[in-house]
């Protein structure tokens, strides 16, 4: 296996290469150079360039000899929380594998449970795939905990107190009633 390198991973590779020389690539992203991305998070949780985005791609292949890249990746983000609109931190991750296509295709013809990393054959660009990756994993409605939330509070103060709430189970005077007896009295 190849050396792992412990640094900003580079943007473009040559997959097939490291495929067949099962290289294994671990380092880090910049969030902010992740344009798409960068635009659904409020920022990075941490100030430290190199822990905003840690990546571990290993490259080879699998039984059926087809090129693949397995990988994981860790991402300390801040959201908003959708009920509160305060910011929160978020820790984002993800473990996939990808079979490397160049081709719609071979995509098309891919076991279901492997999806496909769309290549022209000598480089792919790893920051897309990471890229990508983040994107599928940010949660649609990011919420803080129920205790943590400011909103949560405020929405408490205004639910009833179950002491004053009538239960289903007791039988409620029907307010049609009064007609109803009306009605007999004119039979």
């Amino acid at each position: 296996m190849s050396k792992a390198l412990k640094s900003e991973l580079p943007k473009t590779i040559d997959p097939y290469r490291f495929a067949d020389q099962e290289s294994v690539l671990e380092g880090f992203l910049p969030l902010s150079a992740l344009e798409r991305f960068a635009d659904s998070i409020l920022g990075a949780a941490s100030s430290d360039p190199r822990e905003q985005c840690q990546v571990s791609l290993v490259f080879g292949k699998d039984e059926e000899r087809r090129r693949i890249v397995s990988g994981e990746l860790v991402a300390d983000v801040m959201l908003e929380c959708q009920r509160c609109m305060k910011p929160m931190p978020v820790r984002l991750s993800s473990s996939f594998m990808l079979a490397l296509v160049t081709s719609d295709e071979q995509a098309r013809n891919l076991p279901k449970d492997l999806e496909p990393f769309q290549t022209d054959g000598f480089t792919a660009n790893l920051w897309d795939l990471v890229e990508d990756e983040l994107l599928l994993v940010l949660p649609p409605f990011p919420l803080h905990e129920r205790g943590e939330c400011e909103a949560t509070a405020v929405l408490e103060t205004f639910e009833p107190d179950p002491a004053a709430v009538v239960p289903d189970t007791e039988k409620r005077e029907n307010p049609f009633s009064v007609l109803a007896d009306l009605k007999k009295d004119r039979h």
